[in-house]
């Protein structure tokens, strides 16, 4: 990989951990009218969590950066297959799990900016295939 991909990847890893941080209510608000699955965000941030290890590797997060994203990528795999079906607005309300990871992406940015109150990222908009 190069320098620039690994920016890319670790901006994107801060994004989506500004995003798992903030509460519930501005999850909700970003999400607005999108429906997106709670398995596709599952899996977003599990293959973040996996490719933060090999960013480590090359500088682009601290060791200790690592401690937290590795605690959310095995609080994702202990989710129940059956709390994966559906939207994540839905999952958000009621699956307490989104809870522990709020807590652990706020635990996150607090060790690697000083902070867990990060602007969240530009939601971007389906693609219409109007040009």
């Amino acid at each position: 990989m190069n320098h620039l991909g690994d920016a890319h990847l670790q901006t994107w890893t801060l994004h989506f951990m500004a995003l798992l941080a903030a509460n519930t209510q501005d999850q909700l608000a970003w999400l607005d009218e999108r429906e997106l699955e709670t398995k596709d965000i599952v899996e977003e941030v599990e293959l973040l969590c996996r490719v933060s290890e090999g960013l480590a590797e090359r500088g682009a997060f601290e060791p200790e950066d690592l401690y937290e994203l590795r605690a959310i990528g095995r609080r994702l795999s202990d989710i129940d297959a059956t709390c994966l079906v559906g939207l994540w607005d839905n999952a958000l309300a009621t699956d307490s799990a989104w809870d522990d990871i709020r807590s652990l992406a706020r635990r996150f940015l607090l060790t690697r900016l000083g902070d867990w109150r990060q602007p969240l990222p530009r939601p971007v908009r389906p693609h219409t295939g109007d040009h």
